[in-house]
């Protein structure tokens, strides 16, 4: 069952993410699922209103790539268009390429480091996926109103997305 953030209704929420598959293009096995558990996460539980659509909602988001920017194509769940935003992926490229590094860092360091190296490096991962989500929140401020926990969402699917060309 979706749980909402006291003060938010059901309208104010995402209840379906498709991926453009052009832009985005479609992966391993791998990394199908992670995308798939990041789309679960974020539906299951999430704040999203976009500014002056509070309350018209849900919502469904379509996410692509076009020109070097991140799009965000929002509609109401009868597929009535919202709004479509495009952020600069600009911002979000040494920040994911920082969580791809300190992850297989993480994933060696299980295999052979103490309990405490493998703390450090997890919270170190932890770390630069909140400022992925602020950066997020910042980047989508007088566009859509997201809470922390959907920007930390929002932002675990764009590390799965593995643009084309760029490898993320």
């Amino acid at each position: 069952m979706t749980q909402h953030p006291p003060g938010d209704d059901a309208t104010n929420q995402i209840v379906a993410v498709t991926l453009d598959e052009e832009s985005i293009g479609r992966s391993g096995p791998d990394i199908e699922h992670e995308r798939a558990i990041a789309i679960y996460d974020l539906i299951e539980q999430n704040v999203f209103a976009p500014e002056g659509a509070e309350g018209t909602g849900p919502f469904t988001l379509h996410l692509g790539i076009t020109a070097n920017r991140l799009m965000f194509d929002i509609k109401r769940q009868d597929g009535t268009p919202v709004v479509t935003h495009l952020l600069s992926l600009t911002p979000f490229r040494r920040i994911v390429k920082d969580y791809f590094m300190i992850c297989d860092s993480y994933y060696q360091a299980i295999r052979t480091a103490t309990p405490d190296k493998i703390e450090a490096i997890d919270m170190g991962r932890r770390g630069i996926h909140d400022e992925g989500s602020r950066t997020l929140q910042e980047r989508l401020k007088g566009k859509v109103r997201i809470d922390f926990e959907t920007a930390r969402r929002l932002f675990t699917l764009i590390t799965v997305l593995h643009w084309k060309g760029e490898g993320a």
